[in-house]
């Protein structure tokens, strides 16, 4: 089933107003997956956005509305959280590699609620509170020694993992868990996956990590305040297709939680989740242009101004991947698989090695739904120095925000060269 025509003409119009690579951002979906899953969690449980899926603040304003809290990991999802107006007592900040100026900052802001990754970061967290003259308090966070099987996105821990505190290390680092001047324990942080579209295996890692802290608190003899157990919300990236359902996983963690955790809702201790891909996935389209279209070695080539510098440039692994974008066709699609590619010279700035779409000329725009999350802050902005897509965010027919990122140059002195 391809969008309707009404659909891809009112697209149609907002490229020619805005140009292409264009993001559009619906509110109403927003809203839409945050009910979604604020119905699927536990009914006390708390809620954080995870501001890397997308930190644009005009979105981050509309989850705060919604009771939803942030969880920034860099002073720039900091800066778009409190520009959004997110009360600073309500951010998270978490992350491997926290650097002295970022939890000076952090701590400057008004953030009190970390999460620690070792007790060097503890030490780190206690200097900046103390220049301050602030308690910050903490979670800990744990890498679970025993992973879950299969039905997982990417795997975060349960394995040598540079995120957390393995679970065994815990009881030689009783330290963690004492207050000083400084700073305060206050519970503990596990995230063991992303991208979990199988609720049952969302569920049983949800109920490896409950187990978790149970356990610890059993050997630590440590009683949290705050259990986060992170997210693995899944999502469809640029390809039409819905969110998953999640909605049993309330009866089943509240039952894990009673047998695990008794006091959980009496807040003894507050459980909260993380999602970032699947609040903010659904509302996102990328409209792009086809450049040209072409034939080669028996192969059809669209090239469209939108590359892996607009979407889905990440090369964690050495290699830039192809999203596999599918856009929504308009007509009857093509039997031949079509590869669309970027604009870059490089010939890894590949969108979709074979999308099935209907015929395709210049100047045809593309509709790519599900970019909400991952999209253009997950992309290769600068390289090659192509302009930066432009953002809509609309709700209904109405547009709320429009902006253009725009790369500045920064000269640096020749000393501050030489130190690079």
């Amino acid at each position: 089933m391809g969008i309707p025509e009404d659909v891809h003409d009112e697209m149609t119009k907002r490229a020619d107003r805005f140009g292409t690579p264009l993001y559009v951002y619906r509110l109403e979906a927003v809203r839409e997956a945050a009910k979604a899953l604020l119905r699927s969690i536990p009914e006390q449980a708390h809620l954080y956005y995870s501001l890397k899926a997308n930190p644009h603040p005009v979105l981050v304003r509309e989850l705060t509305s919604l009771g939803i809290r942030a969880e920034v990991s860099s002073t720039g999802e900091l800066a778009a959280a409190l520009t959004a107006g997110t009360p600073a007592a309500e951010i998270l900040f978490t992350g491997p590699g926290k650097t002295d100026a970022a939890l000076r900052e952090a701590v400057g802001a008004g953030v009190r609620r970390y999460s620690v990754e070792s007790a060097a970061e503890r030490t780190r967290l206690a200097a900046a509170a103390r220049a301050h003259g602030a308690c910050a308090e903490y979670l800990v966070r744990v890498n679970a020694t025993t992973a879950q099987a299969g039905g997982v996105g990417l795997r975060m821990t349960g394995t040598p993992s540079q995120f957390g505190i393995d679970a065994d290390q815990l009881g030689t680092l009783p330290e963690l868990f004492e207050a000083d001047d400084a700073t305060r324990p206050s519970g503990f942080h596990l995230f063991p996956a992303t991208n979990i579209a199988d609720p049952s295996a969302l569920h049983r890692e949800f109920e490896g990590s409950v187990a978790t802290v149970a356990e610890l608190m059993r050997r630590t003899g440590f009683e949290p305040s705050l259990v986060d157990l992170g997210g693995g919300f899944a999502a469809p990236f640029a390809k039409p297709g819905p969110l998953p359902d999640y909605l049993g996983l309330r009866g089943s963690l509240s039952a894990e939680l009673d047998r695990q955790l008794p006091g959980w809702r009496d807040g003894r201790p507050v459980i909260a989740f993380e999602a970032g891909r699947y609040l903010t996935a659904a509302c996102g389209t990328l409209l792009t242009t086809v450049l040209d279209v072409k034939r080669s070695g028996g192969r059809t080539y669209a090239v469209l101004d939108a590359g892996t510098h607009v979407l889905g440039g990440m090369a964690g692994l050495g290699r830039i991947l192809a999203p596999g974008a599918e856009p929504e066709h308009v007509g009857t699609p093509q039997d031949e698989p079509v590869s669309l590619v970027g604009p870059l010279c490089t010939p890894l700035d590949v969108l979709s090695r074979a999308a099935v779409i209907g015929p395709v000329e210049p100047g045809d725009v593309l509709s790519i739904p599900n970019t909400g999350a991952y999209g253009l802050s997950a992309s290769l902005l600068g390289f090659l120095s192509h302009p930066v897509a432009a953002e809509v965010v609309l709700d209904g027919h109405r547009t709320i925000d429009t902006r253009q990122l725009r790369l500045t140059p920064v000269a640096l002195t020749a000393s501050e060269g030489s130190r690079i």
